[in-house]
């Protein structure tokens, strides 16, 4: 009896743990998002996190005639990044992202994560400022 709970109490933690990693680190995807960069801030009660926001323009929209704005939310976890981003305001980003199930509180509140800055260009130019 004794060898038996031992297997199953081996068994229910492994579950968990991998019900844990599955839910909270395991990277559903990644890829880019362009769009003008409205902020990005560092906040948090307990745990700072950087939370920014990129406006992506586009022209699907449910009534005629107009533009509809696609927002995307997204937690910073480097802080060199995030400097870059917030001393950076207005301009024109591409942004690599990593997406997971879940959140945590150290890494920020959203699921969205950026880890780099593929480019960076002025509203005005085409050139990249870098």
């Amino acid at each position: 009896m004794r060898k038996f709970l031992t297997i199953l109490i081996l068994i229910i933690i492994l579950g968990v743990s991998g019900l844990i990693y599955f839910r909270y680190y395991f990277v559903l995807g990644e890829g880019v998002k362009s769009g003008e960069l409205n902020y990005c801030v560092k906040k948090g009660y307990v745990f700072k996190t950087y939370e920014g926001k990129l406006i992506q323009s586009g022209i699907r929209s449910l009534s005629p005639n107009s533009i509809q704005s696609y927002d995307f939310e997204f937690s910073v976890v480097n802080a060199d990044v995030a400097e870059l981003l917030m001393k950076n305001s207005g301009k024109n980003f591409d942004l690599h992202y990593r997406e997971y199930n879940g959140a945590l509180p150290w890494r920020g509140f959203s699921r969205y994560v950026v880890d780099s800055i593929v480019a960076m260009k002025d509203p005005g130019s085409l050139q990249i400022v870098r």
